[in-house]
């Protein structure tokens, strides 16, 4: 108590009483009301209701990578392939990866 000079007999018995409370009833005891966030650390979590509020989507690759056996043909997958095929044609197709630092463009730069 005696780290509170500026508290009255009557106040250091309140913040006593205060002290004791917090222990009985498993509550945060915070005498300088710093914000804590205690409020919103009791609340539920939002994450659930929403992940559940919103049915699954039905995705096309989805479908055909999980049951092969039906055969499907993914018509946004073919068109897309073939453009990429179209494009390495007329050389305008995105360039390879570099697999050692000796293949990079950067390695023929100078510094």
């Amino acid at each position: 108590m005696n780290a509170l000079p500026w508290l009255s007999a009557t106040g250091k018995r309140l913040f006593a009483l205060n002290q004791v409370r917090a222990e009985v009833f498993q509550t945060a005891f915070n005498p300088t009301s710093v914000r804590t966030g205690a409020k919103y650390l009791r609340r539920r979590l939002r994450g659930p209701a929403m992940v559940n509020y919103y049915p699954p989507t039905l995705n096309m690759a989805h479908i055909v990578r999980r049951y092969p056996e039906l055969e499907m043909v993914n018509d946004e997958e073919q068109t897309r392939l073939e453009d990429i095929e179209i494009k390495k044609k007329r050389g305008k197709a995105t360039p390879k990866k570099a697999r050692t630092p000796g293949e990079s463009r950067r390695a023929g730069k100078k510094r």
